[in-house]
């Protein structure tokens, strides 16, 4: 059996998320369909990160045990010719059977877009998000670097979050000007489910002068969803990168996520 590692890139806005469901169409159900026709049995893959409804990702990895001897440029190959044109595996290697997608990832990054006009822009349908209002991005900035350093965030995620520890570590959080609008960026341990969302709803308010960035800390104390009450749509956010052990990559994946993750663990 060899354990194969696949980097993928995906359009969200026709899928109700990474996760396999009942019914519906997903980026795993997508995958593990290409999988079953090759090997003539049912495959399941694990992911790094499960997106969202309407979510994208320039950056996701999934891995699989197969007992088929294939290359791995066979591999990119034959998975790319059976995706839909909104799903594309940038590169395929394979890894120690100790390796786990879910386990050896050790950051992700997400980047929330919004743009701004005084009209909607049909162009940026399901990319973007679309905000009239004038923002104060300074502030907003100011407000989400509020976020940096380990905390509880029961009162930034979905009250449907089930797991039992809502503590995670945020490296980086800031917001950014763009041509279009504004841009927010966050890199974290983890993430609970909606957790940038929720933010990114506060984040607005903040821009929109109806919050201040002095009330992060006090929030995020209380631990209690309802002083957030607001969710960010799902189009403007992106899974932007992924960072995994050292350990668990070859050299060719680039020494970016060594790096990072480097920094990560000297400034938590």
């Amino acid at each position: 059996m060899q354990r194969v590692l696949v980097k993928i890139s995906y359009h969200g806005g026709d899928f109700l998320g990474f996760q396999i469901q009942n019914q519906g169409r997903t980026v795993q159900g997508c995958l593990e369909k290409i999988l079953k026709r090759m090997h003539k049995e049912a495959i399941r893959i694990h992911p790094s990160s499960r997106t969202d409804r309407g979510v994208h990702a320039k950056e996701q990895y999934f891995h699989f045990d197969t007992p088929l001897n294939i290359s791995a440029v066979q591999w990119q190959y034959a998975l790319n010719r059976g995706l839909p044109n909104d799903i594309y595996v940038h590169h395929v290697q394979f890894v120690d059977h100790d390796f786990h997608c879910r386990y050896d990832c050790v950051g992700k990054t997400y980047r929330y877009s919004i743009y701004q006009a005084e009209h909607r822009n049909p162009f940026f349908a399901q990319l973007k998000t679309y905000e009239p209002a004038s923002l104060d991005w300074g502030a907003m900035n100011e407000a989400a670097q509020s976020f940096i350093g380990t905390h509880d965030f029961t009162s930034f995620c979905s009250q449907k979050t089930e797991v039992e520890s809502k503590e995670r570590t945020i490296y980086e959080s800031y917001v950014i000007e763009t041509s279009e609008g504004l841009d927010f960026i966050i890199t974290g341990s983890g993430f609970l489910y909606n957790m940038v969302r929720v933010i990114m709803a506060f984040l607005i308010e903040v821009g929109k002068g109806k919050r201040q960035a002095k009330e992060v800390s006090t929030i995020l104390e209380a631990k209690d969803r309802n002083l957030v009450p607001h969710t960010a749509p799902a189009e403007g956010l992106y899974l932007e990168k992924i960072y995994l052990t050292p350990s668990a990559l070859k050299k060719d994946f680039g020494s970016d996520i060594r790096i990072h993750y480097k920094k990560s663990l000297q400034n938590p």
